[in-house]
């Protein structure tokens, strides 16, 4: 019998969130939140967010990326730097529970929206903050962006190592998205311990730090001992042979890895004999040392094959494998299309837009999918009207939704 979830109270169902970010990270993290249930009030300037004029467009100031970030929101388009935005502004955070900005703080203190002012007019409010580098070093007051941080913390020197050849930056916004899925984390736990305290607090994400740490769990490797055990840099995630693997007709994806892989993978291909001659590679520690000379095994065993063929012998050890995809493929992929992984949506003023899923399955309930992202400045009157002003205070703030 199937079991159908519940259409219960989405689990942030009640909390509201004044999100003051822009671009990739903050908007990542807050839209995470809308997709729990929270409401979302973005507040853009009156240009917008930046993002808006990013990719493939039906109309100005909907970019793809845009859309694919702030989905399930309200925009409110205030000017801060006006006396009348800062007042709406903390009139806004005064009835609620998250506060997310992506300016540096000493930006924020500027504007008079550090954390003494906002805790000021609510100290319930979770005020997080997302930006570069932690406060108290030499590098606080620096910008940030995705590639500034994964040059600083290795990625991209790790990535010439790895390839034999220049530095190189993971194609993708990889720090943005990691310190914003990050922030969701703490933020949540923040609302869990007000929940017991009935306290707010302030909490700076960074990103230098948040990548820092994500790789070196990896690669900090003999100087996790003092005095060190060795160098830093895990030799396997740095070995030129780890990388997809060429057949005669396409390329594999696979890793041979445990100790039972390895000794089905040498009967396969007629080296049953190895390990009786090389006990070393018997152990992980063993073929750690040696693991450049394994995995170029591997690719001229997988390079004699076609792709058939090459996941049928990886399948028969029960290695993981998979053929490769492009980002092309991933949108006819058969498993994300029988999971139900994309949804479609009708926007307003867009049309029909392909919308990506979340990588999660709450069993016990039904979570609704956050409605589609909003016009620049859509719900300014709206949300102002709620906050108690008057019309022609409204009208003269407001600025028009832009088509």
């Amino acid at each position: 019998m199937t079991h159908t979830p519940a259409t219960v109270a989405a689990p942030l169902a009640g909390v509201r969130v004044v999100d003051l970010t822009s671009v990739l990270m903050g908007p990542f993290a807050t839209q995470t939140l809308a997709e729990f249930g929270a409401e979302v009030i973005k507040v853009e300037p009156p240009e917008g967010d930046l993002v808006r004029g990013i990719g493939p467009m039906r109309h100005p100031g909907m970019g793809a990326i845009f859309i694919n970030a702030n989905r399930g929101k309200k925009s409110v388009v205030l000017d801060l730097k006006t006396a009348f935005g800062r007042e709406a502004l903390l009139r806004l955070a005064a009835g609620a529970d998250v506060f997310a900005y992506n300016l540096r703080p000493q930006a924020m203190q500027r504007l008079g929206l550090g954390w003494a002012a906002l805790r000021a007019v609510n100290p319930r409010l979770v005020y997080a903050g997302m930006f570069g580098f932690a406060r108290g070093g030499p590098y606080s007051a620096l910008p940030a962006y995705d590639d500034i941080i994964q040059g600083a913390c290795g990625i991209a020197q790790l990535a010439g190592v790895a390839s034999g050849g220049a530095p190189a930056y993971a194609p993708l916004a990889l720090a943005d998205r990691a310190t914003g899925l990050a922030a969701v984390s703490h933020v949540l736990a923040a609302l869990l311990a007000r929940a017991r305290t009935g306290e707010g607090c302030a909490i700076d994400v960074t990103m230098f730090e948040t990548m820092t740490r994500i790789v070196l769990f990896d690669h900090l490797q003999g100087e996790t001992f003092v005095p060190a055990e060795g160098p830093t840099g895990y030799a396997r995630h740095l070995s030129r042979y780890r990388r997809p693997y060429a057949t005669a007709d396409g390329w594999v994806c696979a890793l041979i890895y445990s100790d039972r892989h390895w000794q089905r993978f040498f009967d396969a291909v007629g080296r049953h004999d190895l390990l009786e001659r090389e006990p070393e590679l018997a152990t992980i520690e063993g073929r750690t040392r040696r693991i450049d000379e394994l995995y170029g095994l591997v690719e001229q065993e997988i390079g004699r094959r076609d792709t058939t063929s090459a996941v049928a012998l990886l399948e028969s050890i029960d290695a993981p494998v998979m053929a490769m995809r492009s980002v092309d493929e991933l949108l006819s992929d058969p498993h994300l299309l029988a999971t139900g992984f994309f949804g479609e949506e009708e926007h307003p003023s867009e049309g029909r837009l392909r919308r990506i899923g979340t990588g999660a399955t709450w069993h016990d309930r039904a979570l609704t999918p956050p409605g589609p992202a909003p016009r620049l400045g859509e719900h300014t009157r709206e949300v102002l009207a709620a906050l108690g002003y008057a019309r022609d205070e409204i009208e003269r703030a407001a600025s028009p939704p832009r088509a």
